[in-house]
């Protein structure tokens, strides 16, 4: 029997069609690994067997008749979702005593897209609550550790999505990102993450935390693997009046490989290259990867995005004012925890807001409400926006002269648990990530191995114009021929870091 956990999506639709497993065991295998290694990742918030077993008979139904492909891009694939992706019959927590005891009555148009593809549900992800955060350290249930080093975090805000492919114990997770939540922790994770162009997947149930910035996608550990999962996921959704209706082959530009790219240009943005706080082994690898494209033929050009500085504060205005305003729907009436000690309405409210958010969320509630507030919202709130006018601007320039844009995902490499405690300094992990949500383009991470000091997983992101998500697959393909495609965190693939 091969090893199951450390197959791609074509290996196991390949295997599922020519008889060597079925997709019964398929699921076995991932529940298995699950039970083995999510002791020491917590990745999971909940397990759902039944409707993996249920799903997985599905598939076999289909092998059996030989109709594999009608029923989908994912057909027998392991999947999972981010705790802020509603899917019936389970609870959608947003990791947050708010929501622990919720229980969705509905499923998001991604989630059953996946199912609907052939995916074999696994189970709901840890994250960051209701995504704030860089690291998944505000999870009310619990951090969410690097499978590279336990000691280390795994990124975040879809920190467990992350976490739950670099381990093995899925193929593809499905993450959201609202200023680097799925490309710094493929980053930190060393897997592949995708945040499609703002429209290309629909953000019908799920939970939101800035509605002009979020937008979902998969991990994987292969390129082709996201394709895969975005073949399945994207599309118009009449539920959704943001999603776009686009005919995009995600396959044939990943499957072009290196011959695609030779004539791109890709733009290197000097300025992200001597950022402060940006460490020498992620520089050494933006280097690095900019040979291997250069020398896979792709021309390599400067490009300028004069506002990108000011992204970090334009974010941290709309973000907020975005959440501030989602997040009041958690009255404890409609939604969230019921603390019925009180005879009046307004008590029950404060206490149940007071007891059901973490500190991160209480922080960004109280930034929200303060810059919506009157004779403050005309100093930061509207120039927050007219800066995001400047930024998509910058990007659209920056387009003129290239294809895509290669760039760090992060400062640096995955840190220590508690070892970064201030707010302000865990927001600049996103500084990189953060300017393609404002301007609604698509961007990727892939990994380009370990660093040279830390020995610990790097990714660089790739940046597309908006709806050519096709461009960054190319560059990323052609980056995954140089490097090889991922692989499962060495303590979870039976062997050790260096033997």
């Amino acid at each position: 029997m091969p090893d199951i956990m450390q197959m791609g999506v074509r290996q196991i639709r390949e295997g599922l069609a020519e008889g060597e497993f079925s997709a019964r065991e398929v699921a076995r295998a991932a529940l298995d690994a699950i039970a083995e290694r999510d002791g020491s990742v917590h990745a999971f918030l909940e397990i759902t067997e039944s409707q993996a077993l249920e799903a997985a008979d599905r598939v076999d139904a289909a092998a059996a008749q030989r109709a594999l492909d009608e029923l989908g891009p994912l057909a027998g694939v392991p999947v999972a979702f981010k705790d802020n992706m509603n899917q019936e019959g389970t609870h959608t927590t947003c990791s947050s005593r708010m929501l622990e005891s919720y229980v969705s009555p509905y499923t998001a148009t991604c989630v059953q897209r996946a199912i609907d593809a052939g995916g074999i549900p696994l189970g709901k992800l840890n994250m960051d609550e209701f995504a704030f955060g860089s690291s998944t350290e505000t999870s009310a249930f619990g951090p969410t550790r690097n499978p590279w080093d336990l000691e280390r975090v795994p990124g975040g805000s879809s920190g467990g999505s992350a976490a739950a492919v670099a381990a093995g114990m899925a193929c593809v997770t499905l993450g959201s990102d609202t200023g680097g939540s799925i490309r710094q922790p493929a980053s930190f994770c060393g897997v592949v993450g995708v945040k499609p162009t703002y429209g290309m997947v629909s953000r019908y149930g799920v939970v939101a935390f800035g509605s002009s910035l979020d937008q979902v996608g998969p991990f994987a550990r292969s390129v082709e693997d996201a394709a895969w999962a975005l073949q399945a996921i994207c599309g118009h959704d009449p539920r959704d009046c943001t999603s776009q209706d686009l005919d995009i082959d995600f396959l044939s530009a990943v499957r072009e490989g290196a011959q695609s790219i030779r004539g791109m240009r890709v733009g290197i943005v000097k300025e992200f290259l001597e950022a402060k706080g940006l460490s020498d082994e992620v520089r050494e690898k933006i280097q690095e990867a900019t040979g291997k494209l250069c020398d896979a033929g792709a021309e390599i050009v400067e490009v300028q995005l004069p506002h990108a500085d000011a992204a970090i504060s334009a974010y941290y205005v709309l973000g907020p004012c975005e959440a501030f305003s989602n997040l009041a729907r958690f009255d404890s009436v409609r939604y969230g925890l019921a603390d019925h000690g009180h005879k009046d309405l307004s008590g029950q409210y404060e206490a149940s807001r007071a007891a059901g958010f973490g500190a991160e969320a209480k922080r960004r509630i109280l930034l929200g409400s303060y810059l919506l507030s009157a004779g403050v919202y005309d100093t930061y709130y509207y120039p927050a926006q007219q800066v995001r006018t400047l930024i998509t601007r910058d990007y659209v320039q920056a387009f003129e002269k290239c294809d895509a844009i290669l760039a760090p995902a992060s400062p640096r490499t995955a840190f220590k648990f508690g070892e970064i405690s201030d707010p302000a300094q865990m927001y600049l992990s996103d500084i990189f990530t953060v300017p393609i949500n404002i301007a609604g383009n698509g961007g990727m991470t892939v990994p380009v191995g370990l660093g040279s000091q830390t020995g610990l997983p790097v990714g660089v992101q790739i940046i597309a114009p908006q709806f050519k998500d096709a461009n960054m697959l190319r560059v990323a393909a052609a980056l995954e021929q140089a490097y090889g495609t991922a692989s499962v965190a060495p303590e979870f693939a039976g062997e050790k870091a260096g033997e």
